[in-house]
């Protein structure tokens, strides 16, 4: 890390006396990470004359807690009170360095370079005081917001002192010392969110909110088949409806001759321009248009089931990792065990549906967005618009849940296009329908596995061939399994093979992707396993991990490897185990238990499920999570809503939620058919435990769901003694009590 004087001063340079702290930061965050970002120089605190801070928070708030729980890092090693503390949120600047919410990286990203920013604040305002004082820095110390003089007591606040720190040589940020944990009074304290008394009051602080003078609004209406175009429409007749200012047709070069693009931005469409939303999209609703569906309209979900299980008769496309020899040990095992596992397309469908604000005058664009990479966005705006990056400026909107969805750009790119032509701010609103229509969807797909078992029920053979979707030459985002998956490494006989399925929708990255669909078919295959061999579900596991066939490699247990580390699994498994009272208890007739666990994001997590179930209707009494995230939990309360918002939306997963397709067209389009688990139908209790390790603190948006529907399918086998191996298990008859 390092911090020159002139970047020290530019930042300096405030009214009010304030001190802003500018920092570059080349520090490893976590080694299996790789190296951090680094920060430019930027304001990230400002000590008022008060005594006061103003702490920024550099990246998105999408429901995560981030814009909380950064500035917690922050404040506690500057030593102030929280309430002393007000948190403003920062805008996209290269002098915050990391400014993304996404894969739980958070935490990691942020738990060493902005604890520094505090300590080497914390150091400076030593350095002002025993400067004022004439005494060494070693007879000083901090304490709520204030400098002491250790042999004589006498003191000063750090608002008397935040003038003076401008005069001081900064210290070097790699001599600064942390705080020993034992001291910490906001790291490991539940902290209410910043934003909880706006939210619960009703103020305007969600990206649909923002308002602009002379503001209008708009709707953009696309083919309702990816890529299609528009060949006619009666637009006249639209421009005279009531409050309709513009419509225009959007025309895209067809830039999208590969079909599975990130995030293609901008695409075809109508645009309708009103004084207010609901003119907007009354006009929209009377558009008649008549569209290029494209190559794409023949797409149909019944066609892809059928593919695919012809595929699964046939040789694989690739080989993704194999060790030993599959089919001998096939051959040779007292017991083979087959079982074929379906899982949907899912839509994100975010509380708050997409919209963006921008305004371009001169040459310029002002955007207000709630994108979890506004940084990409912002690329992508420069290349729409033919404008220098420079000319954009990006304000950063809480918004109204991610989950991975807003890690694409396309509704920024279109109010920007849009804002550009009519030349007057304008607020894009997506409907409801139109984000599911339109979203980058989790990837559904087929699993075909057989796994042999000798005579005393061990694991020797695992073969698995899926069946995803791509394009021949690549996966669909977020479809692709790694060759480490578990349980590779410790089956002797592996073989983990692949085809792909032609697709024209978008895929994307949902909450704990590949993860949410892979641990319900790998966690639910070993329950099924464990039952084949007459084994207890949490011994059988425990067993399994005890004797890793193959050595984890080096750097294998770097998170985006997909390594794990066994100790930290067998671990949350015995919390678990021990909470639930696992195999301790008499359960009545319809009642059943399950277990699973999984490794993502650098999160271990183990859950166990009880439910019951008559007449196919499920109840889930509770759900105890034990999970391991490191060493330091920086707020509780919100790492506990967080594990159980976790459950509840794999609940949702697991029962009701899938997205499929009818000549091309995405037939599910609002709540009631892509559903989500009710209050009333969540789990009576989750409780939460945390174990911690001596390893540096990771993320938790992500980790604590894929287990989540294992553990509920299971628990469903053994009140039933019915396996189901395709979500939503609404389609088998099931739903939520």
């Amino acid at each position: 890390m390092e911090i020159n004087r002139r970047s020290f001063l530019q930042a300096t340079a405030l009214v009010g006396g304030g001190t802003l702290l500018s920092l570059y930061s080349e520090t490893q965050t976590k080694a299996q990470f790789g190296p951090p970002p680094k920060l430019s120089p930027s304001a990230f605190v400002k000590i008022h004359p008060d005594g006061k801070a103003t702490i920024m928070a550099r990246s998105p708030e999408v429901g995560q807690g981030a814009k909380t729980m950064m500035p917690m890092l922050i404040a506690e090693e500057l030593d102030i009170d929280w309430k002393n503390v007000r948190v403003e949120q920062g805008d996209l600047d290269g002098k915050y360095g990391f400014q993304f919410a996404g894969g739980s990286f958070g935490t990691p990203g942020s738990w060493e370079p902005l604890r520094r920013v505090g300590a080497t604040m914390r150091q400076l305002l030593i350095l002002a005081a025993s400067k004022e004082w004439g005494v060494s820095t070693e007879e000083c110390y901090t304490a709520s917001g204030r400098v002491l003089h250790r042999p004589t007591g006498k003191s000063l606040g750090y608002g008397e002192l935040s003038a003076k720190t401008s005069a001081i040589p900064l210290p070097d940020p790699k001599n600064v010392a942390f705080k020993d944990p034992k001291d910490y009074k906001i790291i490991g304290r539940s902290t209410a969110g910043v934003d909880v008394a706006q939210i619960t009051t009703g103020k305007p602080i969600f990206g649909i909110d923002v308002t602009l003078p002379n503001m209008l609004y708009a709707v953009y209406h696309k083919c309702p088949v990816f890529g299609g175009k528009v060949e006619s429409a009666n637009l006249d007749e639209i421009k005279k409806m009531y409050g309709v200012r513009h419509a225009f047709v959007v025309e895209v070069p067809e830039v999208m001759g590969n079909i599975l693009p990130s995030d293609p931005g901008l695409e075809s469409g109508i645009a309708i321009v009103a004084d207010n939303w609901w003119a907007a999209q009354s006009a929209r609703k009377k558009l008649k248009v008549v569209w290029n569906e494209g190559r794409w309209a023949n797409q149909n979900s019944e066609d892809f089931a059928k593919r695919a299980l012809e595929m699964s008769t046939q040789a694989p496309a690739r080989k993704v990792k194999t060790d030993g020899d599959v089919d001998a040990a096939l051959q040779g095992a007292s017991k083979v065990v087959e079982g074929e596992y379906i899982y949907p397309f899912i839509s994100h469908a975010t509380l708050e549906p997409q919209n963006c604000t921008a305004r371009f005058k001169d040459g310029k664009i002002e955007i207000w967005s709630t994108s979890q990479v506004p940084g990409s966005g912002r690329s992508m705006v420069a290349k729409q618009l033919g404008i220098p990056e420079s000319a954009i400026t990006l304000h950063m909107v809480r918004a109204g849940g991610g989950f991975g969805r807003r890690l694409t750009n396309d509704y920024m790119v279109e109010v920007a296009y849009i804002a550009k032509k009519v030349g007057v701010p304008v607020k894009l609103i997506w409907s409801r329908e139109d984000d599911m229509a339109h979203d980058y969807y989790r990837p559904g797909g087929f699993q075909f596995l057989k796994a042999g078992l000798d005579a005393s029920g061990k694991v020797v053979a695992w073969r698995n061939h899926y069946v995803t979707y791509g394009d021949g030459n690549r996966y669909a985002d977020a479809a692709d399994m790694r060759p480490n998956e578990f349980p590779q490494r410790f089956i002797a006989n592996f073989g983990l093979y692949s085809s792909v399925l032609p697709l024209g929708i978008r895929t994307g990255y949902l909450r704990a992707p590949g993860s949410n669909a892979f641990a319900f078919v790998i966690q639910s295959f070993i329950d099924e396993l464990a039952h084949a061999a007459g084994k207890d579900p949490l011994a059988f596991r425990l067993e399994l991990l005890n004797n890793p066939a193959i050595p984890n490699p080096p750097g294998g247990n770097n998170p985006f490897a997909g390594g794990l580390d066994v100790k930290r699994v067998q671990a949350v498994l015995e919390l678990v185990a021990e909470k639930s009272g696992w195999g301790k208890r008499a359960l009545p007739q319809g009642t059943g238990m399950g277990i699973a666990f999984h490794f993502s994001h650098s999160g271990y997590f183990a859950e166990v499920a009880e439910v019951s179930v008559s007449q196919k209707r499920v109840k889930v009494h509770k759900v105890w999570v034990a999970g391991d995230i490191g060493s330091h939990i920086i707020n509780p309360v919100a790492a506990e809503n967080m594990v159980q918002g976790s459950v509840v939306d794999g609940l949702s997963e697991l029962m009701g939620q899938e997205i499929t397709l009818k000549n091309g067209r995405v037939v599910q389009t609002n709540y009631h058919q892509h559903k989500m688990a009710r209050m009333s139908q969540a789990p009576a209790s989750i409780e939460v435990h945390f174990l911690k390790s001596e390893n540096s603190p990771t993320g938790l948006g992500e980790p604590a769901l894929p287990p989540a529907l294992p553990a509920i399918a299971n628990a469903i086998f053994a009140a039933t003694g019915e396996r189901i191996r395709e979500i939503p298990f609404s389609k088998s008859g099931y739903t939520l009590d």
